[in-house]
């Protein structure tokens, strides 16, 4: 005896429904998302697009302009918060590095 796996479209509409999420969409927008996808398609490319431009803001405002001295000003600020500052740092250049292999591997 075998037993036929079927979801009835079960994976689908977990996509369709993860889809909306990402986008932050209410669940009324989920038939939508199926009948006709496009513009939200085109929505999540253009947020896509502005998430790698502020991406890539923040890596250029972390980086000292070329030829200039930082500042001889002091700035008093604690150990946790410095730790902070720099493991953010390091995660917006992981990820504009991540993001910049993937454009040459494309």
């Amino acid at each position: 005896m075998s037993v036929i796996e079927h979801d009835f479209g079960l994976q689908q509409r977990l996509t369709e429904r993860r889809f909306g999420r990402l986008l932050s969409l209410d669940a009324l927008h989920e038939a939508n998302i199926r009948a006709n996808p496009l513009p939200y398609l085109e929505r999540a490319s253009e947020r896509i697009y502005q998430l790698e431009k502020l991406l890539f803001e923040v890596a250029q405002a972390a980086a000292p302009p070329d030829g200039t001295l930082p500042s001889p000003e002091t700035i008093v600020v604690s150990k946790a918060e410095y730790e902070r500052l720099l493991n953010c740092r390091a995660i917006v250049e992981t990820a504009l590095a991540e993001l910049q292999s993937n454009e040459k591997e494309s």
